[in-house]
């Protein structure tokens, strides 16, 4: 048997010198190292033989495995470096071509008007302040002059999380209460800008996630003529000299009086589209006077301070900048769409 396992590794290893490429060495590995092999089979014949000769059998076959799996292994190695040098002198490159150009990555449109919308009301002298998109029940309603159980409350189809009072907001207004507690009884010229969160039907004008930009002023002397004005410049600040709003009657339970600004609708110039649904008007915002209750719970007796909120929203008005048909393309993370801005 000894003899058999030397002719074994001889033959394996005079035919492992004739392989010239890698589908040859594969057949020799299952020639002369797969379970059929002479080898492989010496190992289940072992136990037929006479007990004093197994030891060294099993030794010398173990012996030959090694010396033939060490051989393949470097055989492989060495084949793989004459293909990677042959590969080399074959496929030249020429290292005078121009590089490609790695593409550059650039602000995501709602980000533009974002900080466009920065800008214009940093020159009416409106901070930034920034607040939680994780808030307690209290906050997001209470606080806004909206309790428990109101009707009101309809109008947010909020998210809740499994602990009990806590949502993800509905909208950037509970930041009010956060900085008028911050800075009462001074007067404050904020924006609050930041994401929302809304349990809504999907489509074209709305989606379940959006941003949104919180304002609001509170003094001693502010008036409804004060936040019209306000949010007429930004309007011409925003699209041009020229551009054509309204203001509707609405209700905020956070505000009285309260009311809606509506830019013309670009997408079709007036006529109707799915966007403005038939109207040839957009909402961009509510707004209205700080209700006297939010004021009370801001900490500003409402009898010395006045103020205006607005809420208006960043998407929508990049639809009307851009004339983008669907809200859903902010979100969708289609590169087609993207690179266009």
């Amino acid at each position: 048997m000894l003899e058999v396992l030397d002719q074994i590794e001889r033959e394996a290893l005079s035919a492992l010198d004739k392989v010239q490429d890698e589908e040859s060495l594969q057949h020799w590995k299952v020639v002369h190292l797969g379970r059929s092999s002479p080898l492989m089979t010496t190992f289940d014949r072992l136990g037929g033989l006479p007990k004093e000769e197994r030891p060294a059998i099993g030794r010398r076959a173990n012996e030959v495995k090694r010396v033939l799996e060490t051989s393949c292994n470097t055989r492989e190695e060495s084949l793989r470096q004459v293909f990677l040098l042959r590969t080399l002198r074959s496929e030249k490159l020429d290292v005078t071509l121009p590089g490609r150009w790695l593409t550059q990555g650039r602000l995501h449109p709602t980000t533009q008007t974002l900080r466009q919308i920065y800008r214009i009301f940093g020159d009416m002298g409106f901070q930034v302040y920034r607040s939680r998109e994780v808030e307690i029940d209290e906050y997001n309603f209470e606080l806004l002059n909206i309790p428990a159980h109101h009707p009101a409350r309809d109008m947010w189809d909020t998210f809740h999380t499994t602990t009990a009072g806590v949502a993800l907001r509905p909208h950037t207004s509970p930041g009010q209460i956060h900085v008028m507690r911050e800075y009462a009884p001074e007067p404050i010229r904020v924006i609050l800008p930041g994401m929302c969160y809304r349990y809504e039907q999907v489509s074209a004008r709305k989606e379940t996630q959006f941003n949104q930009v919180e304002g609001l002023a509170v003094g001693n002397e502010i008036t409804m003529g004060d936040l019209k004005g306000t949010l007429s410049d930004f309007a011409r600040r925003m699209f041009d000299h020229n551009v054509r709003i309204r203001f509707r009657a609405s209700h905020f339970p956070f505000t009285e009086p309260s009311a809606e600004m509506d830019i013309e609708c670009f997408l079709c110039g007036g006529v109707g589209c799915r966007v403005c649904q038939g109207s040839g008007w957009l909402e961009i915002l509510g707004c209205g006077m700080v209700h006297p209750t939010v004021l009370r719970n801001g900490g500003y007796d409402p009898r010395k301070s006045m103020g205006f909120a607005f809420g208006l929203g960043p998407e929508r008005i990049t639809m009307l900048r851009h004339h983008i048909e669907d809200i859903r393309y902010f979100w969708a993370n289609d590169m087609r769409f993207l690179e266009q801005f």
